[in-house]
């Protein structure tokens, strides 16, 4: 007949085993996915990086101009003011303190691209840029003012690391204890039968 003590330790093995199974099993806060995303990133965190992209709108009487910084350059639509319509093939010149540049339309994303590499590279460094811009769409021409903010990048390149790995250090910890408790119950469970092979019960 089983004694009341083993029967009592076969049961707190069985839970043990199981909760170092579950904690094993999720992952802990800021791992990371077969692909690399973020397992415990919260809904809508993609739009937000998308959101971050340094933006600024101006508009005039006639025209109205969103812009995008992005990598491969500031990126502008350009629509009529009073009806939304865009305006294609324009001549766009844009002014950031004593430099200036051209955007090219792009036939095929129906926006402006300015590569110019000395005014991005100034555009691109942190803080707000003053923005005039130059338009000229057939008889039409005016100028449209605005301001483009660039915030300062991110601090500490490890920071992430450091952070997952305090954050994995409690799990790793819990596991680890449920693992020594397991084979802990397993040796006095062995320990207590060769006791009682001793004294013949």
């Amino acid at each position: 007949m089983k004694t009341p003590i083993r029967s009592h330790l076969k049961h707190s093995l069985v839970a043990a085993a199981l909760c170092a199974l579950a904690l094993g099993s999720h992952a802990a806060p800021g791992a990371h996915g077969p692909d690399g995303e973020h397992l415990d990133a919260v809904p809508g965190a993609a739009a937000a990086g998308a959101a971050a992209v340094p933006r600024f709108e101006a508009q005039s009487e006639l025209f109205e101009v969103v812009g995008r910084l992005q990598a491969e350059g500031l990126s502008l639509y350009l629509n009529q003011f009073q009806t939304n319509e865009p305006v294609l093939q324009a001549q766009l010149q844009i002014e950031s303190g004593a430099l200036q540049g051209t955007a090219a339309f792009r036939p095929e994303q129906g926006d402006y691209l300015l590569s110019d590499a000395a005014l991005l590279q100034a555009l691109r460094q942190p803080g707000q840029h003053a923005l005039v811009l130059t338009v000229i769409a057939g008889q039409q021409s005016d100028l449209l003012e605005g301001s483009l903010q660039v915030a300062a990048p991110l601090q500490g390149g490890h920071g992430h690391e450091h952070t997952l790995l305090q954050e994995l250090a409690l799990p790793l910890t819990l596991v680890g204890g449920g693992l020594l408790l397991v084979g802990g119950g397993i040796w006095f469970l062995r320990r207590g039968k060769a006791v009682r092979a001793n004294k013949g019960l």
